[in-house]
């Protein structure tokens, strides 16, 4: 087993895509980086999804990460809401996959409880909480950089047991993970 391991978080979004990168040595985990990529000045839906695509294989190809770390689309009111975080979700894990990193999707409430213990945490209480674990000096005033930070942390805790609610290895293992999603 490997005993040092980066891990990307993304929390994927249209308008700010939050990622951080943390480093395992060990049962330790160190900061890398954390920041956002604020879309909200592009007009264009497929530009933004072009957007999210770019920066995250830039992430990828400059800290070379052993794992990729999302967030997954929570069911809101909004369906349209839902449509567009996962289709920025599904960019993130492409350019993950196109690089062949393993993808591991958690839900909200399952990164809320293993950064803070409570699945209804507030984005400032996981924000306070990863402060507190990683020793970084200021919390960014954008939470979805703390929130993207908490998905690599949140696997970052998981170790290496059956990892993730859902885990990809590459296209072929999401193809056969998901044969209901292939056009026939």
């Amino acid at each position: 087993m490997k005993t040092e391991r980066i891990i990307l978080g993304i929390d994927p979004g249209t308008t700010i895509m939050g990622y951080g990168l943390i480093l395992q040595k060990g049962n330790q985990m160190e900061l890398i980086v954390l920041g956002v990529l604020n879309l909200s000045k592009y007009a264009n839906q497929a530009l933004k999804l072009k957007k999210i695509f770019e920066r995250t294989l830039e992430l990828i190809k400059e800290y070379k990460p052993d794992e990729l770390a999302i967030e997954a689309p929570f069911y809101g009111k909004n369906v349209q809401s839902m449509l567009k975080l996962g289709r920025a979700q599904g960019v993130a894990m492409a350019a993950g996959l196109y690089l062949d990193i393993p993808i591991f999707e958690y839900s909200p409430k399952k990164i809320k409880q293993s950064i803070t213990g409570n699945g209804n945490a507030s984005k400032e209480q996981v924000a306070a909480m990863l402060q507190r674990l990683l020793k970084f000096k200021e919390i960014p005033k954008n939470l979805d950089a703390t929130d993207g930070l908490a998905a690599a942390v949140c696997h970052f805790f998981q170790g290496n047991k059956a990892v993730s609610e859902t885990s990809y290895s590459g296209w072929s293992a999401f193809v056969s993970q998901n044969p209901d999603r292939l056009k026939k």
